[in-house]
């Protein structure tokens, strides 16, 4: 087995021992039901989420008088402009959040929090983040991975008694995992965390810390090593940021989100507390991961914010732009663009209510769900910035600034195309997430029948693992074959003026479809079906798309029964269903048909230099120096800019 490539303060890892570690961390056992898991094993469990799940009436009332505040504040004391223009949110506007309660909205009202549900905590974002997506990616670090959650979770009663009465009022929390060399690959943390005592001292540097340069505690991950007494392993850690040999050495700068407080921390004899520690040691991973379960819906809530924005700008500048004699929302060309805006916003706010009030009622397991929100959230919202700046032409491309310059209205519809774009990384990339949702869509087949393909199993493992899987698949594939999407009277209830019914018969289909697709493609490359990632990412999308269309025909419903915009609902909804059946369509098509293996023999050949001819005739403008920079441990040779806000 190749080694990965490893500085020499790093573990040297295998693909092997990295895949391990992953598993290790993830939550091994289903003791919820889950919407979105039934779903990729072709069972359409609609009543899991119809009728859709409501808040409590003192929940509602609680959530919308702060709404209320924090729009006001919104609309009176933030200037995005200038946060955009200086690239960092004033002072001022930090100290007006913390006083309007504004870092603790998620946390309980016994340690001084506003106690919100998920559902409005994560509408205070989308409406935050409208004014300014550097605010709401501030709040969320804090409160969806930052020190909050976690201890929420995983905390002992006295570090909770310690540290959650200042994160819900005046101390701005970071996540630290990430490090120069180590992404979404863990099992190479270099970040150590060695007994001491009543202490652990830490040794490390951490890339892209989010809130990091501002940050009162940090949550950090770091590597125990194994000794007498100590089990070791990946370890969370509550710090203090003023800490003795914490230093942040520099303030990230980026396309977009010019105003985030983003940078590079180094740890050097930093002396944590064992009382610090949350969780048992080697349990980092699993807090990571858990946390981040419902905490990946905070960036779906600020691309529904974003969609929202867009809609409001393509409607009020494609109704007094004229092209030919009549708006140029009549347009063809341009109409279909703006229905494409109007449909996903409706969509991605179905998927997100849905998704979070689940959260709230914790009655599902919801890992699929969120991580479908993030993935789907985030790819759908920059496609839907995209077609606003094609829509505004020109002006699409000028910045706010320049525009205002010349005695326009400052829409700035680049920035949100620039300042979106990370949510595509953040928490878990698109290509990450596709793996992370896969591997969950499989569990129940590779619990049963995981043995079998596993080449380390002897043969005695794979007999008994041939007999267990067997009686599985005697039961679920003849259940795969037909259902209640093959009859013409189905999900009768959905079918008003507009009927929605034929769509959730097509959901119902579909799911069986896309499983008998799965169950196939492990069939046929069994231990390579790891390595399929094309594949294995267009099951992932299709899957995305049927949990939208069947959130968006729910939502339609309820809006239908409780407010005065269900024949409105109804036609957004079907119009996104029929461009989703598109999409799936030309997913399953590409299933099979597609470029994947010529396109690996191609990526030979292009790192092997059998292509480097291509590249002639042009200079490169990125100069010399590292890809990678050295984060060797020792003390830093850094101005310490760190800038806690008092």
């Amino acid at each position: 087995m190749s080694l990965l490539s490893a500085t020499p303060h790093q573990p040297t890892v295998t693909e092997r021992e990295a895949r391990q570690v992953a598993e290790a961390a993830r939550e091994q056992d289903w003791r919820k039901p889950s919407f979105a898991k039934e779903l990729f094993l072709g069972r359409f469990r609609l009543d899991l989420i119809h009728p859709h799940p409501m808040p409590s009436d003192e929940a509602a009332q609680r959530g919308e008088e702060f709404l209320a505040k924090l729009r006001d504040f919104c609309e009176t004391k933030i200037d995005s402009a200038r946060i955009e223009r200086e690239a960092q949110i004033p002072d001022e506007v930090i100290n007006g959040l913390k006083e309007l309660g504004a870092l603790g909205m998620k946390i309980d009202t016994k340690y001084g929090g506003l106690g919100l549900t998920q559902v409005y905590y994560n509408k205070a974002l989308a409406l935050v983040g409208s004014a300014s997506p550097a605010i709401g990616a501030l709040l969320s670090a804090h409160q969806s991975i930052g020190v909050p959650q976690p201890l929420k979770i995983f905390g002992t009663q006295e570090q909770k008694d310690a540290f959650l009465p200042r994160c819900a009022r005046t101390d701005i929390t970071a996540f630290l995992l990430t490090e120069p060399d180590v992404g979404s690959d863990p099992a190479r943390l270099a970040t150590t965390a060695v007994p001491d005592g009543d202490d652990y001292v830490l040794d490390g540097v951490k890339l892209w810390t989010t809130n990091g340069v501002v940050a009162d505690l940090l949550v950090v991950m770091a590597r125990v090593p194994k000794s007498e007494g100590h089990k070791g392993g990946i370890t969370a850690f509550v710090v203090e940021a003023a800490s003795e040999g914490v230093t942040v050495e520099h303030r990230n700068a980026f396309m977009g989100l010019r105003g985030l407080e983003n940078g590079v921390t180094r740890f050097h004899g930093v002396r944590v507390p064992a009382a610090n520690r949350i969780g048992p040691e080697g349990a980092g991973l699993k807090i990571a991961l858990t946390t981040l379960n419902t905490g990946r819906l905070s960036l779906p809530a600020m691309c529904v914010g974003a969609g929202k924005w867009c809609l409001k700008i393509a409607r009020e500048w494609s109704a007094a732009r004229e092209q030919w004699g009549k708006p140029v929302a009549f347009h063809e060309a341009v109409g279909a663009k703006i229905s494409f805006i109007a449909a996903t916003t409706f969509a991605l706010e179905a998927v997100l209510d849905l998704s979070s009030q689940m959260a709230d009622e914790d009655r599902n397991d919801i890992r699929i769900e969120a991580a479908l929100a993030k993935l789907y959230g985030s790819e759908m919202a920059c496609l839907m910035a995209d077609e606003l700046v094609q829509i505004r032409g020109g002006r699409g491309f000028e910045t706010a600034e320049s525009l205002a310059a010349r005695g326009e209205r400052a829409v700035p519809a680049e920035q949100i195309l620039r300042d979106l774009r990370i949510n595509r990384i953040f928490e878990g990339s698109t290509e990450i997430m596709h793996l992370l949702i896969a591997r969950e869509a499989v569990d129940a087949h590779l619990k049963v029948a995981g043995d079998l393909i596993d080449p380390d199993k002897s043969l005695s493992d794979k007999a008994k693992a041939g007999a267990g899987a067997g009686v599985f698949y005697a039961k679920w594939l003849p259940k795969l074959v037909a259902g209640p999407g093959q009859l013409p009277n189905s999900y009768s209830e959905f079918k008003r003026e507009v009927d929605l019914s034929g769509h959730l018969r097509y959901v119902e289909r579909t799911a069986r479809k896309l499983a008998r697709s799965t169950f196939y493609a492990m069939s046929r490359w069994q231990g390579r079906m790891e390595t399929k990632q094309g594949f294995l990412g267009r099951i992932v999308d299709i899957g995305a798309e049927l949990f939208a269309m069947s959130a968006a025909c729910v939502r339609a419903e309820l809006l239908r029964t409780t407010e005065d915009h269900g024949r409105e609902a109804y036609q957004l909804a079907d119009v996104f269903c029929r461009q989703s059946r598109i999409r799936v369509e030309e997913l399953f098509g590409r299933l099979w048909n597609n470029t994947d293996d010529i396109d690996h023999t191609v990526v030979k050949g292009v790192l092997s230099g059998t292509y480097e001819w291509l590249e002639h005739g042009v200079v490169d403008p990125s100069g010399e120096g590292p890809w990678i920079a050295d984060a060797s441990p020792g003390p830093s040779r850094h101005k310490n800019v760190h800038r806690p806000i008092r």
